[in-house]
């Protein structure tokens, strides 16, 4: 059964959604169906008294016989008999209200969730990478949230995709509204504005020779083997950049793909890392270094798709964080 409208919506009595229409029908079979006459029907199979239900649709009561009639007869059944002074549904009648109500319901929901969208509230969905859940992407949300005490907004947030070529993709498949990540090539789609930085360092086991230093320069870290982000990660072709600007290489011991779990690995002795200083770093035992020549700063972007449609709250949050990226120009990790 398809439903086709052409409508307005207002609101009765604050709970009740009211569809004026120039066009409301349901098209089944060759015979076409008043939206009307099912908001009727389902009154009068709820009061089962016809002056009760024409009092509450604000209808007179011969109009409403009329619209049950004209229902029943594109019907071809039956759908009331009387019983008494009052009317009850007949056993056809009873599967049709059944139906009717419900699909009445699901249509109120789609109409007060569309308003909902269109006043500027409703859901956010974003996806981001582990290390900016400690403190940007938390203190981001809140502090919107904040602005805006008197409306319903909600956050569905994910970091399950640990890479940023995965959060692209989600993003570009509308599994997300927007990203927060490393800033990709060959991604036409996507629009990627710069929100903060992050700076790399070196961090080593406490008990290792470069441990008495605070700070090392990229060529005193050849002489120890490295664990590497693996080549998936937009940290590491940055990183790769970096040895290749003093044209060597180190001795890689193996790949991971996520910082917190090579800050594990390096505080069991497994060598030194050069990784985005976060805060996650102080509940590891590991010495964080501070990196110079060539020092470096890691940009994190908000990616959102270019050219199609976001709702009004999805622009407002976009827009804040724009706002907010160029307030602290000096945000840093750490």
């Amino acid at each position: 059964m398809n439903l086709f409208l052409q409508t307005t919506f207002y609101k009765q009595n604050e709970s009740n959604i009211i569809l004026k229409s120039l066009n409301n029908t349901f098209i089944e079979g060759g015979f076409s169906m008043n939206l009307f006459h099912l908001r009727y029907f389902e009154t009068l199979a709820r009061t089962e008294h016809y002056s009760k239900a024409a009092e509450i649709l604000s209808i007179t009561q011969p109009s409403l016989s009329y619209a049950i009639s004209t229902l029943e007869s594109e019907l071809g059944i039956q759908l009331f008999e009387k019983r008494g002074r009052n009317i009850v549904l007949t056993k056809y009648g009873k599967a049709f209200y059944s139906n009717v109500k419900e699909i009445l319901a699901n249509l109120d929901n789609a109409v007060r969730d569309i308003k909902l969208v269109a006043n500027g509230e409703g859901e956010i969905n974003i996806g981001f990478l582990r290390t900016l859940g400690t403190d940007y992407v938390p203190t981001t949300v809140k502090n919107f949230l904040d602005l805006h005490p008197d409306k319903n907004i909600w956050f569905n947030f994910s970091c399950e995709h640990g890479l940023s070529v995965d959060l692209v993709r989600s993003l570009i498949d509308r599994e997300y509204d927007m990203v927060f990540c490393s800033k990709l090539n060959n991604s036409p789609m996507v629009e990627f504005i710069p929100i903060t930085t992050q700076e790399l360092v070196v961090i080593v086991p406490k008990d290792h020779p470069l441990a008495a230093k605070d700070s090392v320069t990229l060529k005193e870290t050849l002489a120890y083997q490295q664990i590497i982000f693996r080549h998936k990660s937009g940290l590491r072709q940055i990183i790769d950049d970096l040895f290749k600007s003093i044209n060597a290489y180190p001795d890689i011991l193996c790949e991971i793909e996520e910082d917190l779990v090579g800050a594990g690995f390096v505080s069991k002795g497994f060598g030194i890392m050069i990784a985005p200083k976060f805060d996650g770093l102080n509940h590891v035992d590991v010495k964080v270094l501070k990196l110079t020549q060539p020092s470096y700063k890691r940009y994190f972007y908000m990616a959102i798709l270019k050219d199609v449609y976001h709702p009004p709250l999805i622009e407002e949050f976009k827009k804040y964080v724009i706002e907010q990226s160029k307030l602290n120009k000096e945000y840093r990790f750490g």
